[in-house]
């Protein structure tokens, strides 16, 4: 079909048989496919770029065109906005995801800036024919559905705002871990709700936390190791004098602008990248690790390398063989053998925050450094330390055959500051005894994975780490 062709690029059959296999191979080893798809604009830029694609077919009846019928409406800034309202266009988009899910197998779609495929003429509209359809199509509505909740154009900024079928990227959870690690000093209410799945964003529509796709490094921008290494982009190599990219990178650079043979730097950084590895990873909600962060891959400080295809923007495989980043691939595993392990980590609705039982165990809830649950005050006030309190026993989900699902407790403390600081464990009824699982500061002499703490004990934690904490029955 020539829809099909379209969104294929033109492909072979070989290619496209070798996809098939691809996609069969990894769904063989339990792995499922989603498609990155840009549906948003074409390479035709604006009204005065080479005709490509569609404008050489019929120009108004497939760009959104501003009133004087002559230049393009851009709500993507790359020139130009398919007007997804017109039937044809429609059509074109849906039989190209039909296509990619019947024939080539692929299980869901990530759709870059989606909100300009939700506007209706202007607007974005979350009853627009384009969400309309896909919520209303066999075929489409029964794969992921994940939005870029955001374009250029005003009005364009939707996070939490698509309707129930979908999940979002959450760029607010991105913006508080980062300013949270670098010592900004992030508001600890919105800090609070982005590790807990941010439900003040997703459940007011019935959503669950697997709506929010938490990340800290995605495509664009920095990797997770410029993102501890850079302070300002170093976009040379992409020849705009280095205006393309975001200046907006919320790093912090621990001491020396890129690459550093200063030990303490260096030790620095390798345990801010493993407290964002920890948090993200722990963190309710899906998490999404770039490919190569957990090895330490790195842009050399370009934060829109997409035209690069060279070293810059390739994954270097080595770097798992590398001695300098194995404990970092090893701590990702086993953060994420711990999330598979336990399902307070990964629970699949959001927590109600008050006593479940009549001990008053809460099945989540938040202590100060004293060991004392956070009152409203608290809060309101700045600080550089937070922990959380994970209640297995209590978690609000039932398995396929309605039974409550539990598991073990956990108690975690993240430390921002630069200082150690004294912390007092939740003693009864939170837990008589905690076993530490993680604790990001260890290749310091901090306490090893297994070393036990009685409840009611005050403990240090080292500057700048995580302590993460089994609860022991």
């Amino acid at each position: 079909a020539p829809h099909a062709a379209y969104a294929a690029g033109g492909s072979t059959g070989q290619q496209v048989g070798e996809f098939r296999a691809m996609v069969r191979a990894l769904h063989a080893a339990g792995i499922e496919v989603v498609l990155d798809v840009v549906y948003n604009h074409t390479a035709e830029a604006g009204e005065l770029g080479p005709t490509l694609s569609l404008k050489g077919i019929d120009n108004a009846g497939y760009y959104r065109l501003q009133h004087d019928a002559r230049r393009y409406a851009d709500y993507t800034g790359c020139g130009n906005t398919p007007h997804v309202v017109r039937p044809h266009v429609l059509r074109l988009i849906t039989d190209s995801l039909r296509y990619w899910v019947t024939e080539m197998g692929v299980d869901g779609f990530r759709f870059d800036l989606a909100a300009a495929l939700a506007r209706s003429f202007h607007d974005v509209d979350m009853l627009s024919p384009f969400l309309a359809v896909i919520a209303q199509d066999p075929v489409l509505r029964r794969v992921k559905l994940i939005a870029e909740p955001w374009d250029v154009g005003t009005g364009g900024y939707q996070v939490g705002a698509f309707p129930p079928l979908w999940t979002e990227w959450n760029d607010r959870y991105r913006d508080a871990v980062r300013d949270f690690w670098r010592g900004a000093l992030p508001d600890v209410r919105d800090l609070g709700y982005r590790l807990s799945g941010s439900s003040d964003l997703y459940a007011w529509g019935g959503r669950r936390p697997h709506a929010s796709v938490n990340f800290v490094t995605a495509h664009d921008g920095f990797t997770l190791r410029d993102l501890v290494s850079y302070e300002r982009k170093h976009n040379e190599a992409n020849g705009e004098e280095n205006r393309d990219g975001t200046d907006d990178n919320r790093s912090w650079n621990c001491g020396a602008e890129g690459e550093s043979d200063d030990p303490a730097v260096t030790a620095l950084r390798h345990r801010q990248l493993r407290n964002l590895l920890t948090t993200l990873l722990l963190s309710t909600g899906v998490p999404m690790l770039t490919a190569g962060d957990e090895m330490g891959r790195t842009q050399g400080g370009n934060n829109n390398a997409y035209c690069q295809d060279d070293g810059t923007s390739w994954v270097d495989w080595s770097l798992r063989e590398d001695p300098d980043w194995a404990g970092l691939l090893a701590l990702t595993r086993r953060l994420i053998a711990l999330r598979r392990a336990h399902p307070v980590l990964r629970s699949r609705s959001f927590f109600a925050g008050r006593a479940q039982a009549e001990d008053g165990l809460r099945d989540l809830a938040w202590f100060t450094t004293r060991g004392t649950e956070m009152t409203e005050d608290d809060w309101y006030a700045p600080t550089d330390t937070l922990a959380l309190y994970l209640s297995g026993r209590d978690i609000p989900d039932q398995d396929e055959r309605g039974t409550p699902v539990t598991g073990a407790s956990f108690h975690i403390v993240l430390h921002a500051g630069h200082a150690p600081v004294e912390v007092t464990l939740p003693g009864t009824p939170w837990a008589a005894r905690y076993e530490v699982a993680v604790d990001t500061a260890a290749e310091e002499q901090a306490a090893e994975p297994g070393t036990a703490h009685p409840g009611g004990a005050t403990v240090t934690v080292p500057g700048r780490s995580v302590l993460v904490l089994r609860v022991v029955e």
